[in-house]
């Protein structure tokens, strides 16, 4: 039994927390709620999942100092805007032997840097490691299987993981290719949004298959110029969590997308999923980026248009099926 820390008590936080009890494991989770904290703790429940429930030996605490301490493992599972703010304040708490593990997926807006490198500014002691793949927390929390990829240049980070997290229910794989696991889980998000949208303007099977299609190649071109290996991109953290978050009513970034090519604003979308669209934010840093490194992205370019220069969506579609012919090889 290991003694694992989960600063998170949303979805993904909360179904990790119970898969990781019904296995036996020690876990604590922090929740910036007291509300949420008091369902885990009184109800064994998660309003984000509730078809699940959270097993007895799975606490929760507002405390970052009781939800650390002893702690092996830390999993941040926070939404990727306050992955920094987070740790900036429950830095002060860790030790140099625990291990941080980003269980996040996402971008730091402001500085348009991946998440593996703010643990390295804000933990720059502690040996990390980045858990992803195609994972819906609705899944996993009710014992539905799945296999994941926990990323590391650490071989200590990766065994460690890989022997807390494999079972009969999660299949677990490692890499070195921390940038390319961070990208992956990041930038697919950006695409399920576009799959929504073209969900919601009515548009049939071909159009998604070529937009997932054609969307995974914009990843890998991004991907390998921010430093990432191409063949990780058609693994499970790349091809792997792209099919499974366009294809699924699960998914709030296609849901978002579907609510805007049915004609409701931004603002619309986030109150009626109720929880962070990570992939309105990573729209925009993956544009910056693609500026920035001269990657041609089209349809993070259309997308970018829609939801910051109110481009009509239809128009969006016309604009990229109206470019100049090129090869595929």
């Amino acid at each position: 039994m290991k003694k694992i820390a989960i600063i998170g008590s949303g979805s993904w936080g909360s179904a990790l927390g119970i898969y990781l009890g019904n296995k036996g494991e020690d876990v604590t989770i922090w929740s910036f709620s007291e509300s949420e904290k008091d369902l885990i703790n009184k109800e064994h429940k998660c309003k984000f999942l509730p078809k699940a429930e959270i097993p007895a030996n799975v606490v929760a605490t507002n405390s970052y100092e009781e939800a650390l301490k002893d702690a092996e493992i830390i999993l941040h599972v926070t939404p990727s805007k306050f992955v920094r703010s987070t740790m900036t304040e429950y830095k002060k708490y860790v030790k140099p032997e625990q291990l941080i593990i980003m269980c996040a997926k996402g971008f730091e807006a402001e500085t348009l840097k991946t998440l593996d490198e703010v643990i390295e500014e804000e933990l720059p002691n502690n040996k990390y490691g980045v858990l992803s793949g195609p994972s819906h927390a609705e899944e996993v929390s009710i014992g539905i299987p799945t296999a994941l990829v926990i990323a590391s240049k650490d071989e200590e980070v990766k065994g460690k993981i890989a022997e807390v997290f494999k079972s009969n229910l999660i299949r677990i794989y490692t890499s070195s290719d921390v940038k390319g696991v961070e990208l992956g889980g990041a930038l697919k998000n950006i695409i399920a949004f576009c799959a929504g949208v073209s969900v919601g303007l009515n548009l049939g099977d071909n159009t998604y298959a070529a937009l997932v299609t054609r969307g995974l190649v914009e990843i890998v071109r991004l991907g390998v110029a921010l430093g990432a290996k191409e063949k990780t991109f058609y693994g499970l953290t790349g091809l792997g969590d792209l099919i499974v978050t366009c294809g699924s009513q699960h998914s709030r970034n296609r849901r978002a997308g579907e609510m805007i090519g049915k004609g409701h604003s931004i603002e619309e979308a986030k109150k009626q999923i109720g929880m962070v669209i990570e992939s309105v934010d990573n729209i925009d840093v993956a544009y910056k980026l693609s500026k920035k490194y001269n990657v041609e992205m089209p349809i993070v370019d259309a997308v970018y248009n829609v939801l910051y220069n109110n481009l009509d969506p239809k128009e969006a579609v016309d604009m990229l099926m109206n470019r100049d012919l090129k090869s595929e090889d």
